[in-house]
C-alpha cells in the first residue's frame, strides 16, 4: 500500500504539500525548505519512496501518548530516508515545528510577511490521518512516496 505526498509551492523556508491516501486528498503538509545539503532538523525529507513503522520510544512518543491515549500505537516514522532519522508525520503549524518531520493539516494559508506556508487545523488532520494509517499499517507495510512536482 502506498500515501502520496506531492509538493506542491516553496517558500521562503517551507514546502507545501497535499497528501494523498488511495488517490484521494485527505490533507495539507508542511516540511522545511529542499535544500541540496542536509541542514539537520532544517532540511525537507529527500523525495522518495519510505516505509512507515511504529516507533514506540523516546519523549515525543511519551508526550503523544498521553494526549491520544485512546488510539495511540506509537510515532509514525518513516524509515530508511538517507542520513534523516526519527523522522514522523505529526501535528505543527509552521517550518518551524518540523525539525525535519513531516506535519499535516486540513487547511494551508501563506503567510506574505514572510514568505512562507503555513498548515492549520492541524490537530483534527492528524487524528484523522494517524487512524487510517495505523489501521493500513496494522494489516501490512505502508509506504509513503514524496515526489516533487513544484
Amino acid at each position: 500500500m502506498e500515501i502520496h505526498v506531492k509538493r506542491i509551492r516553496q517558500g521562503k523556508n517551507s514546502t507545501l504539500s497535499e497528501l494523498y491516501i488511495d488517490g484521494e486528498f485527505v490533507c495539507y503538509g508542511l516540511e522545511d525548505l529542499i535544500r541540496e545539503e542536509k541542514i539537520p532538523g532544517s532540511t525537507a525529507i529527500p523525495a522518495g519512496r519510505y516505509k512507515l513503522a511504529f516507533n514506540r520510544y523516546g519523549s515525543m512518543n511519551g508526550r503523544y501518548k498521553r494526549w491520544y491515549p485512546k488510539f495511540h500505537k506509537g510515532m509514525i516514522e518513516l524509515t530508511g530516508i538517507p542520513n534523516f532519522s526519527y523522522v514522523y508525520i505529526h501535528k505543527g503549524n509552521t517550518h518551524a515545528n518540523t525539525a525535519g518531520c513531516l506535519l499535516i493539516g486540513n487547511t494551508m494559508r501563506y503567510d506574505k510577511n514572510f514568505g512562507d506556508y503555513e498548515v492549520h487545523q492541524s490537530e483534527k488532520a492528524y487524528k484523522t490521518v494517524y487512524k487510517r494509517l495505523s489501521a493500513m499499517m496494522e494489516k501490512g507495510a505502508v509506504y509513503l512516496v514524496i515526489s516533487d512536482v513544484l
